[in-house]
């Protein structure tokens, strides 16, 4: 048995109700993630729920495998088998791959990445437009994409109120829709736009696979329901169709993903959707101090489209949020970064420690402090690792050997490293693939010799790709890889192309870090470590699942260095001590919103967010002048903490405008002699 008393009222309420529809409204550091896990582990340990008939679904794949980890914590592993725990994503991959071939497509099907679509994209403007700089490769993919998530197929998109006949960049979009979708088909492929397109529109097309998969899952849960964009909405209700069994998890007030599609009115519509639904407030909040709290609660409280809740604490504290008026964006560098260093001096933990702020151009005058002062930090949100060149050419070579039909993998590694295979020859083998309807692979392996002077290269090549379809099979992951690396002299190839030492050193450390991350993914995912699901968990990775851009997302311990990251980077992140940049006119809300006469909820939601991301010290800060396009231009406190004078403590931190001329030389002459000591 498992005891819910751990748990509080609310919580425990929660927990124990299953049947019918439930909205779980789960306000800031309140035990969400812990109400879930003691509910899941209470279905199957109390309840005697098959594993098999629940459904948990996430929004990232750090988030899911932490749930599963609590709950076979409380039960026992060997007791939570069969339950699915994945992302939206994932799920959808994984009915696609049971189902998809209704809808026309091959089932060994490759997942295109961003660069990938954008080489289709290319190819199709050729076709469309002589003139090769006229469009934007990025705004249509952009565009298909959008349309994607709002359900639009490509023989729909002219008659939706979205086309305007008018305009060239609808006219292309619509040519290159059409050509994207059916080259994609043709190269046996799909983007990850589509695995939640067309699963709707499976669902749609043949009800009677949503009623298979309702009947499948009995009990269903969704995390950060107010994240969830249309598509997702129609999948949870295709889910729902044979039962009500649904517990939704979310807070509106930290809805915060509109430019990603989420759209809001699906939590503050769940009883209009779901008729009779049990509403359930989680508002005691285990993370802040009751001051930081008292401010959250001011600062949200001012939109009036929200669930009418009030988030509290027990952590008693005399200090208040601090407002640090500043001079400009160097000054408040300089205040700031001083500040952490006499933190650190104290003892203080710096993985404790995070700076955010609402854009990442706030970020420049702050890094050249950090620096300056030698304190360490990490910015969260650079480059993926891998969206590295090395490891997509690795991935690239992976995905044509699980799926040799995938003409972009192909294009991208011909000639990596060098055969002396160029555009010419290639350009013949397309010719030919399109002119017998074959993939390239196939016109490359029929006709070898089409360019007598590259059969020897193309023999070896197509040869490459089937022993390693071989090998794949037979030996262990890390270890064929390790292999195809050998056997194309890659690391030889990182080598001649690049002249510095230092870069040559990182790229090639990049290569092994790959060949660690497939091993940890063996040792992780023993009964399904093989090619095809490795190269789907790089795929599908989120962008939140990934602390650091230079890790392959398994990691989480807190170093001793300050993090970065934007209000947006931030959610579901918590620290003792937040620096919490620029509340200003402008920046937040941001001046975009202001100018287009937007509503500005969504931006206070921001706002809150990046508020109850502290546990212990918030300091925020606004500057009196910034400098824009080469101007000082006066800035103003932010109208979001305008009226709550009395819940935090203002200080004027302007470096010398209470002082008299003598202080002020007295305390420039003594701030540069420790820097210049402290440099040394």
């Amino acid at each position: 048995m498992i005891s819910l008393a751990g748990l509080n009222p609310e919580q425990r309420e929660a927990a124990a109700i299953l049947e019918g529809p439930l909205l779980l409204l789960a306000g800031a550091g309140s035990g969400k993630t812990r109400t879930i896990t003691y509910r899941i582990a209470h279905m199957i340990a109390n309840c005697k729920i098959s594993p098999k008939d629940i459904l948990g679904v996430s929004f990232t794949n750090k988030a899911a495998g932490e749930m599963k980890e609590r709950v076979g914590a409380l039960l026992g592993k060997h007791k939570t088998k069969g339950i699915t725990l994945c992302t939206f994503h994932s799920l959808g991959l994984r009915i696609l791959k049971e189902q998809i071939k209704k809808l026309g497509y091959n089932e060994k099907f490759s997942i295109y990445d961003s660069s990938d679509q954008i080489a289709i994209v290319r190819e199709a403007l050729k076709h469309y437009s002589a003139d090769k700089k006229k469009y934007d490769n990025k705004v249509i993919l952009s565009k298909i994409g959008w349309l994607k998530n709002n359900g639009i197929r490509e023989d729909e998109y002219g008659a939706t109120p979205y086309f305007d006949p008018e305009n060239d960049y609808d006219i292309a979009t619509e040519y290159v829709y059409r050509y994207y979708q059916e080259k994609l088909r043709f190269y046996s492929a799909i983007d990850f736009d589509d695995i939640l397109f067309l699963c709707v529109r499976l669902f749609k097309e043949y009800p009677e696979v949503a009623l298979e998969y309702s009947k499948k899952y009995k009990y269903i849960m969704i995390d950060e329901y107010q994240d969830t964009n249309g598509l997702q909405f129609q999948i949870v209700m295709a889910l729902t169709t044979t039962h009500k069994n649904l517990c939704v998890v979310g807070d509106d007030d930290q809805a915060i993903y509109s430019f990603r599609g989420a759209d809001i009115r699906n939590i503050l519509s769940f009883e209009k959707h779901f008729p009779g639904a049990k509403i359930i407030k989680l508002e005691q909040n285990y993370r802040s101090t009751k001051p930081i709290l008292s401010l959250a609660n001011a600062v949200i409280d001012q939109n009036k489209n929200r669930h009418d809740k009030k988030m509290w604490g027990a952590k008693e504290s005399t200090d208040k949020p601090l407002l640090w008026a500043m001079a400009d964006a160097d000054h408040e560098a300089q205040v700031i970064v001083e500040d952490i260093v006499q933190h650190q001096g104290k003892g203080g933990f710096l993985g404790e420690v995070a700076v955010l702020y609402r854009s990442n151009t706030q970020t420049q005058a702050i890094e050249d402090e950090l620096r300056i002062s030698q304190v360490p930090y990490q910015i969260i949100g650079g480059q993926k690792f891998y969206e590295k060149k090395e490891v997509k050419d690795l991935i690239a070579y992976m995905s044509t050997i699980l799926n040799p039909k995938d003409q972009v993998a192909i294009r991208r590694i011909l000639n990596i490293p060098h055969r002396g295979i160029g555009m010419a020859t290639l350009e013949k083998y397309i010719a030919l693939s399109e002119e017998r309807q074959i993939s390239l692979f196939d016109a490359m392996e029929l006709e070898p010799g089409i360019d007598p002077r590259r059969e020897t290269s193309i023999r070896e090549f197509t040869n490459l790709i089937k022993k390693f379809q071989y090998e794949f099979g037979l030996h262990p992951l890390p270890q064929v890889i390790m292999k195809l690396i050998e056997d194309i002299n890659y690391l030889q190839f990182i080598e001649k192309e690049y002249d510095n030492p230092k870069q040559v050193e990182r790229r090639k450390t990049d290569v092994m870090k790959f060949v660690e991350s497939a091993d940890r993914f063996t040792r992780i995912h023993k009964n399904m470590a093989n090619l095809r699901h490795f190269v789907e968990k790089l795929l599908l990775q989120d962008a939140q699942d990934r602390k650091d851009g230079d890790d392959d997302g398994d990691d989480d311990v807190k170093t001793n260095q300050v993090t970065m990251m934007t209000l947006h980077g931030s959610k579901g992140l918590e620290y003792d001590r937040v620096y919490f940049v620029g509340v200003e006119e402008e920046i937040l809300p941001h001046k975009r919103t202001i100018s287009e006469g937007q509503d500005v909820d969504e931006e206070r939601r921001l706002c809150y967010v990046g508020i109850t991301r502290a546990r212990e010290k918030l300091i925020m800060t606004f500057c009196k002048e910034r400098e824009l396009y080469g101007k000082k231009v006066p800035r103003f406190r932010s109208r979001f903490i305008n009226d709550h004078e009395e819940l935090f403590t203002q200080q004027d931190r302007t470096m010398f405008g209470h002082m008299t001329e003598d202080e002020a030389t007295e305390y420039k002459s003594n701030f540069f002699s420790d820097l210049l000591s402290r440099l040394e």
